[in-house]
């Protein structure tokens, strides 16, 4: 049996494809190696699933740290707004947080994968539970996606695989091989959206520490990279949570550059009415050690790492501190230093940043410049976003966008 289009990947650019190429009339297999779709996106967020961000077009851009110009076609014709009307039309609430940040109301990651397995059926989809090992090529021409078992006929195939993050949800790097072996170029995939490694002991001493309405400066070279404020934590090799995920992103030069973190922890006060708050607290405690003295301040395990890095004693009795001690703890508090080694592992990360080569792909179809009738969609392309729902946005517009153009043409590729 000859299939008109065989979407490989039951993910969420998959699954969107697969839908969208099945209302143009084509003949849909959709391959899922799972036995379950949307394996990985049935976690995201913390099983809440960010599936967009309510922005507008120019914001939606300034979030693509890579070549957010080839997204212009899929943009346009599936922006934000469109996914989120599309996503309630089928069935399924959707709220916007802070940050214009849309989750389903239900909070749950599942009502999402689960409304997109739905569609893929109702629109006369066929999935698959089987694993592809190759694409079968004639003449610059798809012919098929090779199995274990044998080669399934096919007049287009949409690659949909996801990258290296997660890859017990099944994202093991498939569509990079297959793309090199068709002739792609492949930029070296790297970890984006993940914690950090970090060279001081410190880290393995805060263990679980969680630090929430702090400001988490990158500097890069020593210059400020960027700043965000909200939550993070510390690890046994480092730091993550959320502020660290989302600065991570924008550390495009891992491996090559130094990177330092600083950590502001008052944001709300100005060092002036920090330093007042200080020699309040020295002054009421003025009987006691400088660590007790810091109760009211900063958490309990935290305080002598701060007086450690500000190179105060902590025995030192309150009343005993000078004014040029007071100062470096000011300084600490409002830049707490800790030196970054690298990123944790790939299969760490929430996306991989790297993929197939934009410039041998058409942006107006997702199709191959350099094979007829193959198709690529989501995270195995050589485009990340920082943190909101961006890399979501990506994976609904691009799978839409290849599954309308694959199904558009199948009938040319028989």
């Amino acid at each position: 049996m000859r299939e008109d289009v065989i979407v490989i990947g039951g993910g969420a650019a998959g699954m969107m494809a697969a839908v969208f190429a099945a209302r143009q009339g084509a003949g849909v297999l959709l391959m899922e190696k799972n036995g379950k779709l949307g394996r990985k996106l049935r976690i995201t967020g913390k099983g809440r699933c960010n599936l967009t961000n309510n922005c507008d077009r120019r914001e939606f851009m300034e979030n693509i740290p890579g070549d957010g110009r080839f997204l212009y076609s899929a943009l346009s014709a599936f922006p934000p707004q469109e996914v989120m009307a599309f996503f309630e039309e089928n069935g399924l609430p959707l709220k916007t947080e802070r940050g214009r940040r849309v989750f389903p109301q239900s909070d749950n990651a599942n009502d999402v994968a689960d409304l997109l397995a739905r569609l893929c059926r109702r629109s006369g989809v066929r999935i698959l539970t089987d694993e592809a090992v190759g694409i079968s090529v004639r003449e610059q021409e798809v012919r098929g996606v090779k199995t274990r078992d044998g080669l399934l006929s096919c007049g287009a195939c949409i690659v949909a695989t996801g990258g290296l993050s997660y890859p017990l949800t099944g994202s093991t790097g498939d569509g990079f091989r297959f793309a090199k072996s068709l002739g792609h170029s492949v930029r070296t995939p790297r970890p984006s959206l993940v914690p950090l490694e970090c060279r001081d002991a410190c880290c393995a001493r805060l263990q679980g520490l969680t630090l929430r309405n702090v400001e988490l400066r990158i500097l890069e070279d020593g210059k400020l990279l960027c700043r965000e404020q909200g939550e993070m934590l510390f690890t046994h090799f480092g730091i993550s949570g959320p502020l660290v995920l989302s600065a991570s992103s924008r550390m495009r030069s891992v491996g090559e550059r130094q990177y330092r973190a600083e950590i502001d922890l008052k944001p709300a006060l100005d060092e002036e009415t920090l330093d007042r708050r200080l020699q309040r607290d020295l002054k009421t405690y003025q009987n006691r050690s400088l660590s007790n003295a810091l109760t009211d301040l900063l958490p309990h395990a935290l305080i002598p790492e701060v007086l450690e890095q500000a190179e105060a004693p902590e025995t030192l009795q309150a009343n005993s501190v000078t004014r040029e001690m007071r100062l470096r703890l000011l300084h600490t508090l409002k830049a707490f230093r800790l030196e970054i080694t690298g990123t944790r592992p790939l299969d760490e990360a929430i996306i991989t940043s790297g993929g197939v080569a934009l410039k041998e792909l058409d942006p107006r179809s997702m199709q191959s410049k350099l094979v007829r009738g193959l198709y690529f969609a989501g995270e195995v392309l050589d485009l990340d976003a920082y943190t909101g729902g961006y890399n979501l946005q990506i994976a609904w517009m691009t799978g839409r966008l290849a599954g309308i153009s694959a199904g558009s043409q199948y009938r040319d590729l028989k």
